[in-house]
Order: structure tokens, then C-alpha cells, then sequence
């Protein structure tokens, strides 16, 4: 097989098995009876479209553009980006679909469709702590595993523990990055040190467009699956949080420098950790104060994370992360955590009326038709918990979501250095020449001698 044919092989299987799997298993999702007219598909079609087309340009342009921060790796950041979105958005609705079916059929609607974009996120935060070092095989076999591990966790916190995450900090931010980090660990490079692992103004520039779509659409990513004065809340916490983090971003930034000089690694990630950070509780009574209180805390801790601790894991733990997605995502998704798990202990019913049990159904009052639906074996938990056993459920969803990242994470990377899968060399690394077609004489592809000249420029060779 020539070199670096394995990929296109792989793209036409997978897609092959996504046809038969859809034409076998998938359907439209059918108006159920007597359901109401805000639950049908074209109910659920009218109210979270919007929001489901701000996540998708998150997901395409946001992290696509975020990450061609690398000067000569930002066509294969980008396009790498498109392509395993596309490919875990099929993917993530057939293995979401498969833990609800009904009836033995995948019903598909808006709502599933934005739960694909969910888990498409998961997949590029793993993505951006081994770009620029992987292969496409390798990302696409990355992507083909994360994808049901990350099903199977979520359906774990949410089903089983009944816990509360609604801008998916835990089950997406934090697994997403500590997955990642643990596949870098396992396929760590002495030679991770390249001339290419650099940005330069235009690369920053492009990167800073990700950023932005980021910042600008990250309330719609929290609040997309609440409704009412839940979903108010919900963009209410993202919006202050992210303007906090933004501009603690820039000043701990200056205040690091010698120079007191803005430093844009930080610029294009931190700015954005207050996003994560209130992901968890952005439907919580945090009140607007606590929501500025998050996202600075989050800026302070995703810069120093870059400043300090990203060199440190590097240089002592072997975990080469290349985007800082442990200080963009990672600890501010533990913090989330933490900080939804104080919410939750502290939660009550004169403070959220009826809205409580619609963030904690688990605490509807056993006497209650509902919470008596509740606790049956679908859900296999029992309703009625006080509000500090429903902290600890927060704590213990969190810790269980680690677990399995890391865990499955190392398994993963293990599987991805397998000398069957495409591997790159180190010329390669940081690099768009061994995958696309470069138009830049200085850094690509020569192009094609003209028609007719073969003779003259064999001569000439």
C-alpha cells in the first residue's frame, strides 16, 4: 500500500457501515399521542433550531478556526476538524440513538441531532490535545472509540445518577480533555519539539476568528436543551461568566509578562474558560454575581494553566497537550463540576419553585406522581433525595467521569501507536505537507512540470 492511501480506505468503510446502520436501524421521530404541540418534531423543530444552528457553527467554524493557531498546520487543523465532525455526527446518532430506542428503531429529530453536535465537541477537545502528531487514520479510529465510551458515561450520570449538567461541562469539556490528554500520554513523542510546533501573526489571526464564534455563541451551547425561565438562566450566567473571563483573561496575561505584554495564547482560550466553567450550574440560581465570580476565577486558572502548569506536564508527566486543552477545558470543567455540586447541596425548593425539580427531577418528593415514575428500574435510582445527596451524586459523576476518561484515554492512545495505523514521522509533525496539497512553493507540493516539457525536465534533472 502507498504511503498514505490508508485514510480514504477507511473514510469509504466507516461510511459504508453508517448507510447500513441507518438504512436497518433509523427512522423519523414519530408525534407521539397526546403529546403537546411543543413536543412534536416540528415543535421541538421551531423552538431549538436556532440554538441548535449556533452549536453547529461552534462545532464547524469555532473549534475548527480556533485551532489554526500552528503556522503550518492550520489547512489540516481546520479540514481535519470538518471531517471528524462530519463523521462523529453520524456516528454519535446511531450509538446515542441505540441507549433510546424505541421500539428497536433510532427515532431522529432535532433534538438528537443536537446531542450529535454535543458529542462531536467531546471528540474535537480530545482532538486538539494530539493535533498536529496524528495521523487521519488515527484521529478517525480516535474518534470511532471515544464516541460510544462517551455515550455510555453520559447515560451512567444522567439515567443512573440523575444528576445535573446542563452545559455539559462534565460529561463533555472534562472527559474530552482528560481523554485526550490521557491518548497523549500513551503515545508520547521525544521528538514533540518541532520548528513547525509555532504560530506567527496570520495563524494567530485566524485562530482569534475561532475564538470569537466561541465567545459569541457559547450561551447557546449551555441552554440549548432548558426551557423557559431555566433557559433564561442559563444564557443569563454564560453571557456574564464569559465577559468575566474575558477581561481577567487579558489582565493576568499582562500581569505574567515582563513586559506586560497580551499574550494571544491566552487571548484566543482563557477568554473563553468562563464558558466552561459555568457550564454545569448556568441553570442555577448562581445569582449574576456568581456568575462574574466564576469567570474570573476560570480566567486566573486557564492562564496560569498556560503560563505554568501545561510546561510542567510536559516537561515532568509526559503529557504534550498542543491546543492547552486542559486549561481551556479540563480544569475549568472540574471546576463547573465542583461548583454545580455546591449549587446542588445548597438548592431549594423556595429558592427554584417548581423549577428545581425540572433541574434535579431526583428530588421531586416520593409522594409525587412524578418522582414516583422516577424511581422506577428505568431510571434505577430512587427520587425524593435531599439536596446534599444530590451534591454528592454531582461529585461522584464527576469522579466516575475522570475515571473512565483516563482510563479508556490510555487504552486508546495504546491502541493509536499500533504501527497498522499511518504513523508520522518527525518532518511530518505540525505539518500540512504529508496529508494535503500545499499551493505554497516554500513549504509544499512543486507544481506539475507543463504538458509536453516531460524530455526538458528530465534533462534538466
Amino acid at each position: 500500500m502507498a504511503l498514505g492511501t490508508l485514510h480514504p480506505l477507511v473514510l469509504v468503510a466507516l461510511q459504508v457501515v453508517f448507510v447500513i446502520l441507518f438504512g436497518v436501524f433509523a427512522e423519523y421521530s414519530v408525534t407521539k399521542p397526546n403529546a403537546a404541540a411543543q413536543d412534536t418534531p416540528p415543535g421541538k423543530l421551531l423552538r431549538m433550531y436556532s440554538m441548535f444552528q449556533d452549536v453547529h457553527v461552534m462545532i464547524f467554524i469555532g473549534f475548527g478556526f480556533l485551532m489554526t493557531f500552528l503556522k503550518r498546520y492550520g489547512l489540516s487543523a481546520v479540514s481535519l476538524n470538518f471531517l471528524l465532525a462530519a463523521l462523529v455526527l453520524q456516528w454519535a446518532v446511531i450509538v446515542n440513538g441505540f441507549f433510546h430506542l424505541h421500539d428497536g428503531r433510532i427515532q431522529i429529530d432535532v433534538e438528537s441531532l443536537l446531542g450529535a453536535d454535543f458529542t462531536a465537541a467531546c471528540i474535537l477537545i480530545s482532538f486538539g490535545v494530539v493535533l498536529g502528531k496524528t495521523s487521519p487514520t488515527q484521529l478517525l479510529v480516535m474518534a470511532m472509540i471515544e464516541v460510544p465510551i462517551f455515550a455510555f458515561n453520559e447515560v451512567i450520570g444522567r439515567r443512573y445518577l440523575q444528576v445535573s449538567d446542563m452545559g455539559d461541562s462534565i460529561f463533555v469539556h472534562a472527559f474530552g480533555a482528560y481523554f485526550g490528554l490521557a491518548v497523549s500520554f500513551a503515545m508520547f513523542r521525544k521528538d514533540r519539539d518541532s520548528e513547525n510546533a509555532a504560530s506567527n501573526t496570520v495563524s494567530d489571526l485566524f485562530s482569534m476568528i475561532g475564538t470569537i464564534f466561541l465567545w459569541c455563541f457559547w450561551p447557546s451551547f449551555n441552554s440549548a436543551l432548558a426551557q423557559g425561565d431555566v433557559q433564561s438562566r442559563a444564557v443569563i450566567n454564560t453571557y456574564l461568566s464569559l465577559c468575566a473571563s474575558c477581561v481577567v483573561s487579558f489582565a493576568v496575561s499582562a500581569l505574567l509578562d515582563k513586559r506586560s505584554k497580551f499574550s494571544m495564547e491566552h487571548i484566543q482560550n482563557a477568554t473563553l474558560a468562563g464558558g466552561v466553567a459555568v457550564g454545569t450550574a448556568a441553570d442555577m440560581m448562581v445569582q449574576p454575581f456568581g456568575a462574574v465570580i466564576i469567570g474570573s476565577v476560570a480566567g486566573v486558572l486557564s492562564v496560569i494553566g498556560f503560563s505554568i502548569i501545561t510546561p510542567a506536564l510536559d516537561e515532568r508527566c509526559r503529557v504534550h497537550d498542543t491546543c492547552g486543552v486542559h486549561n481551556l477545558h479540563g480544569m475549568p470543567g472540574v471546576l463547573a463540576g465542583i461548583v454545580g455540586a455546591i449549587m446542588a447541596a445548597m438548592a431549594t425548593h423556595e429558592q427554584y419553585a417548581d423549577s428545581l425539580y425540572v433541574i434535579f427531577p431526583a428530588m421531586e418528593p416520593m409522594e409525587n406522581a412524578t418522582a414516583q415514575a422516577l424511581a422506577g428500574p428505568e431510571h434505577g435510582t430512587q427520587a425524593g433525595r435531599s439536596a446534599g445527596y444530590q451534591g454528592g451524586m454531582q461529585i461522584l459523576a464527576l469522579l466516575i467521569t475522570l475515571a473512565i476518561a483516563i482510563i479508556t484515554g490510555l487504552v486508546t492512545g495504546a491502541i493509536l501507536r499500533l504501527r497498522v495505523w499511518e504513523q508520522l514521522d518527525t518532518a511530518d509533525l505540525y505539518s500540512d505537507r504529508r496529508f494535503f496539497v500545499v499551493h505554497d512553493p516554500e513549504e509544499g507540493d512543486a507544481p506539475p512540470p507543463p504538458a509536453g516539457n516531460e524530455s526538458k525536465t528530465s534533462e534538466q534533472l
